[in-house]
C-alpha cells in the first residue's frame, strides 16, 4: 500500500471529473522562483554516425582502414554472376588517405549483367518518392580498347530492378574519374532487403580488368545538405528540441592514440579522409566530420558541446607530461576551426572555403573523456589543456571530466562531466543525488547517463542477467524521478544527456538498452526517448520551489514557471505500482483548463521495431485550479500545463 507524505481532506477530482475521497500527497508550491532554468538544460551526445545519423547507404564505401585481399576487407560487398573482385593496395591510389581499391575483373567466358553488390547496412530503403545520388571513382589499370556501358542500380533480394542508371566508361581512362548518376526507383521496396549493384555487360567487356574506388550511394537528407543526415533520425532528434549536442564522444575519441579523433582529418574532400577504427569495433568513415557535426547543430538549433582529445586513449595509455604540447596545439585548431575569423586565421579560412565563413557558436569544450580511469595523469594533462585553450578562449567553458574534486586538480574546473549507468532503483533512490552538493561555483554536466538492468551485480551483462534489451516504462520513470533533481538543483546542473543514443538493430556494439532504435527504413522512439522529450518541450526559465518529494519514495515532482508567458510546468512521477493522489496548491490565480501530457504503462512495456508505437504520450484537456487535484497513474510521468494569465 502506498502511504502518502500528507493529507487532504475530501475533494472533487476536478482532472478527472469524479468526486470521491481523497487521501492525498499536498505540494505547496511557492510563487517566487528560487532560481533559473539554464537554457542548456536538456540535450543530447553522440559517439559515431556511419549506418545512422549519417545518411550515406554504402557499407565500407571506401575500403578503409581493412587489410587488402582478405575476405574481411570485401565486406558486404559481394560479386555478381561469377564476377572476381578484391580489395588491394592500389600502386596508384584514388588519394593517399584512400589507398586500398575495388579490382573488378570479368571473366574472359563472361555473359549478362557482371558485377557487384552492397546491402548496405544491413538492408537499403529503396523509396519511389526518392532521387538518390551514387558516385564512383574508376580506373582501367592498363589502357584498353574496351568502351561500353557501366550501370548503377538498386535491386530487391529477388533481383527486380528497383532503378538503374547508366554511363559509358573508356578503357582508355588509366587516370581516376568520378562517375555521379541519379538513380529514381520505379516503385517502392516492400522491405529492406535490396542492394546497390555495379554491372558491365559480360560479353562486351569479357577479360577486362577496372579498379574502383570511393564509391557512395545518397538519399534526400536533412535540410538538403550534400554529405548530410538521414531525414528520420535527423527529424526524431530534432523533434526532442535539444539544446545542445555533445560530440564527438565521449569514447569515440579514441580507443588508442593511432586511432584517435582529429579534426583535421574529418574536414574537406572526402577522398582526402582516411577513417579510422572506432572504440566499438567499426571503421568510422570519417564523413560525418567536424563541419557536418557543426552545420547539422545550427540546422536544429543546437549548441555545439564540443570534445578535445586530451592525452588519453581507453585502451589505458596516457600521453606523458613532455609530450603534451603538439596535442594541445591540435585541439586549439580544433577550436579555431570552429569559432576563429576567417579573414585572421589560416584554420578558419578553411572552414569558409568549405562553404561557412561565418564562425560557429561555442561556448562549451570538454577536455577529454571519461578521465576518472586516468586521474594520476589528469592531474598534469587537466592544466596543461586548461591553461592554453583558455589563453586562447578565455570566454569557453571547459568542462573536466574525472570524478569530481576527485584528485583535486588545479586549476579548480567550474565544470565536471558526470556519468552514471545504473538500475531503476538507483535511480529512484538518488532522485536527490545533487541537493547535498555543495554551492562553491562549480556547475554539473550529466552528460551520459540511463537505466540499463535490474542488476546491480552485473550492470552489463546480458539481457538474461537483467539488462534491457529496450527501455522499459520501469527504468524511464526511474530516469525521470532523477531527472527531477536536475530541474531542482539547476543552479548547479546546467546540462544533461542521456547515453547511448542510437542503436542499429543489426548490429548494437554499445549494448542496450539505447534512447533511439532504428533500422534502414524505420526509427523506434523509446520510452526514454518520451520522458526526455517531454521534459525538454515542457520546461520553464524559472524554478518554483514546493514541498520536497520524500527520498525512497514513490511519487518525485518539479515545477518551474515561463517567465514569458507564466506558464506552470508540473512534472509528476509515480514510479509505485499503484496509483497516487496528489493535491498541488498553487499560490496564484489559474485558468479553468490546462493540458495533461501522460505517459504510463506496464512496467515491462517496451516500444520496439515490432511494436514502435505501443507506448506513447497522450495529451488531453483537463480541469485546473489553484487547488489542482491529480491521480496519477502507476508507473507514469505526467506533465501538468497551467496557464496564469
Amino acid at each position: 500500500m502506498y502511504w502518502p507524505q500528507s493529507f487532504a481532506a475530501c475533494a472533487v477530482l476536478a482532472a478527472v471529473s469524479v468526486s470521491r475521497c481523497l487521501v492525498a500527497t499536498t505540494v505547496s508550491v511557492s510563487s517566487t522562483a528560487s532560481h533559473s532554468i539554464p537554457t542548456t538544460l536538456y540535450g543530447q551526445m553522440f559517439e559515431s554516425g556511419d549506418g545512422g545519423l549519417y545518411a550515406e547507404l554504402l557499407q565500407n564505401r571506401a575500403f578503409q582502414q581493412v587489410t587488402p585481399d582478405t575476405s574481411d576487407a570485401l565486406e558486404p560487398w559481394e560479386a555478381v554472376n561469377g564476377a572476381n573482385i578484391t580489395v588491394i593496395a592500389d600502386s596508384d591510389p584514388v588519394s593517399p588517405a584512400l589507398p586500398n581499391s575495388l579490382q573488378f575483373t570479368v571473366p574472359s567466358s563472361a555473359s549478362g549483367s557482371v558485377g557487384f553488390s552492397n546491402e548496405g547496412y544491413w538492408g537499403i530503403n529503396v523509396n519511389a518518392s526518392w532521387t538518390y545520388n551514387a558516385s564512383l571513382y574508376y580506373r582501367f589499370p592498363s589502357s584498353s580498347t574496351f568502351s561500353g556501358k557501366l550501370t548503377l542500380g538498386l535491386e530487391s533480394s529477388a533481383g527486380d530492378v528497383l532503378a538503374s542508371n547508366s554511363t559509358t566508361i573508356s578503357g582508355s581512362q588509366t587516370i581516376w574519374k568520378q562517375i555521379a548518376l541519379e538513380l529514381t526507383p520505379s516503385y517502392s521496396a516492400s522491405n529492406n532487403n535490396n542492394s546497390f549493384f555495379v554491372t558491365v555487360n559480360g560479353s562486351e567487356a569479357a577479360g577486362e580488368t577496372i579498379h574502383f574506388a570511393m564509391f557512395s550511394l545518397f538519399p534526400p537528407t536533412y535540410k538538403n545538405r550534400p554529405n548530410g543526415m538521414r531525414v528520420d533520425i535527423a527529424e526524431t532528434l530534432a523533434d526532442m528540441k535539444p539544446a545542445f549536442f555533445r560530440f564527438p564522444g565521449g569514447n569515440n575519441l579514441g580507443q588508442t592514440w593511432a586511432t584517435r579523433w582529429q579534426w583535421n582529418v574529418t574536414v574537406g574532400p572526402l577522398l582526402d579522409r582516411p577513417g579510422r577504427v572506432g572504440d566499438w569495433g567499426y571503421v568510422n568513415t570519417d564523413g560525418l566530420g567536424l563541419l557536418e557535426y557543426l552545420t547539422f547543430f545550427e540546422d536544429v538549433g543546437m549548441e555545439p558541446f564540443m570534445a578535445v582529445w586530451a592525452g588519453y586513449s581507453l585502451n589505458g595509455e596516457s600521453l606523458p607530461e613532455d609530450d603534451l604540447s603538439p596535442y594541445i596545439q591540435q585541439a586549439i585548431e580544433q577550436i579555431e576551426f570552429a569559432v576563429g575569423d576567417a579573414n585572421t586565421s589560416s584554420v578558419a579560412a578553411l572552414r569558409a572555403q568549405y562553404g561557412h565563413p561565418e564562425p560557429f557558436n561555442v561556448s562549451y569544450v570538454e577536455i577529454g573523456n571519461e578521465d576518472f580511469f586516468a586521474s594520476d595523469s589528469y592531474t598534469y594533462r587537466w592544466p596543461a589543456f586548461i591553461g592554453n585553450l583558455s589563453a586562447a578562449y578565455p570566454d569557453i567553458n571547459y568542462i573536466a571530466t574525472t570524478y569530481p574534486f576527485d584528485p583535486i586538480i588545479s586549476p579548480t574546473p567550474k565544470q565536471y562531466d558526470i556519468h552514471v549507468y545504473q538500475t531503476p532503483g538507483w535511480f529512484i533512490e538518488n532522485a536527490f543525488y545533487y541537493d547535498d552538493f555543495e554551492r562553491n561555483g562549480t556547475r554539473y554536466f550529466q552528460g551520459e547517463y540511463a537505466s540499463i538492468s535490474t542488476n546491480s551485480s552485473n550492470l552489463y551483462g546480458s539481457a538474461s542477467e537483467g539488462r534491457f534489451l529496450y527501455p522499459t516504462i520501469l527504468s524511464s520513470t526511474a530516469e525521470a524521478a532523477y531527472m527531477t533533481g536536475f530541474e531542482r538543483n539547476a543552479d548547479i546542473v546546467f546540462a544533461a544527456s542521456y547515453a547511448p543514443l542510437l542503436q542499429l538493430v543489426n548490429d548494437s556494439q554499445w549494448k542496450t538498452p539505447d534512447l533511439i532504435t532504428f533500422d534502414a527504413s524505420t526509427v523506434v522512439r523509446s520510452t526514454s526517448y518520451y520522458v526526455q522529450q517531454l521534459f525538454s518541450l515542457n520546461v520553464g526559465d524559472e524554478y518554483l520551489p514546493s514541498t520536497l518529494p520524500t527520498q525512497n519514495g514513490t511519487l518525485y515532482w518539479s515545477i518551474t514557471r515561463s517567465s514569458s508567458t507564466e506558464n506552470v510546468y508540473i512534472k509528476l512521477v509515480n514510479v509505485a505500482s499503484s496509483e497516487a493522489d496528489v493535491t498541488f496548491e498553487l499560490p496564484f490565480e489559474v485558468a479553468s483548463t490546462g493540458t495533461l501530457k501522460l505517459l504510463t504503462g506496464n512496467p515491462d512495456d517496451s516500444n520496439t521495431p515490432d511494436a514502435p508505437d505501443y507506448i506513447t504520450p497522450e495529451t488531453s484537456t483537463i480541469f485546473t485550479d489553484s487547488t489542482l487535484n491529480y491521480t496519477a497513474p502507476a508507473y507514469s510521468l505526467s506533465v501538468i500545463i497551467v496557464s496564469t494569465s
